[in-house]
């Protein structure tokens, strides 16, 4: 019980205010997939943010009376992104592309933990050289140091 809590406390000290609620448990429960909102576009490296009408596409006639929905209707009318907190950020020394990654097998609940059971994303996964080079180890990827930062 006292290991529950202290996980229950970590999570919530970890949490980010965003801006809009947003469950990823309920909308992956609908049968969303994470590529269905976080497209991947050329070159690769980042995953992006869905635009405010696509939100809308399904919120043009679903639980359009939360003011969290008419904030989110009013930022599409008027073409202005949510700005949202990024939850899990890589310093800008460091070289990480999400295809080369999604194209050797790895899921997003390798690095981003267990999305699809959040309501509130929290970081719950270490993106430090120590994790990275672990992960790296243990599925015999290249670990060298120019594989994920620039020669100087």
């Amino acid at each position: 019980m006292k290991k529950m809590i202290f996980v229950l406390l970590a999570i919530g000290l970890n949490a980010q205010q965003q801006p809009l609620p947003y469950s990823h448990k309920t909308h992956l429960a609908l049968g969303l997939k994470c590529s269905s909102c976080h497209k991947n576009a050329d070159p690769g490296e980042a995953m992006g943010l869905p635009g405010e009408n696509f939100c809308m596409s399904c919120h043009q006639s679903v639980k359009t009376d939360s003011p969290h929905i008419q904030k989110l209707a009013a930022a599409a009318r008027e073409k202005q992104p949510i700005p949202w907190d990024r939850v899990y950020k890589l310093p800008n020394f460091v070289y990480f592309s999400h295809r080369v990654h999604t194209k050797a097998g790895a899921t997003c609940e390798s690095c981003h933990g267990p999305v699809r059971e959040r309501d509130v994303i929290t970081k719950e996964v270490a993106h430090t050289m120590l994790a990275c080079m672990a992960c790296h180890t243990e599925r015999k990827a290249k670990n060298e140091c120019t594989t994920c930062h620039e020669e100087k």
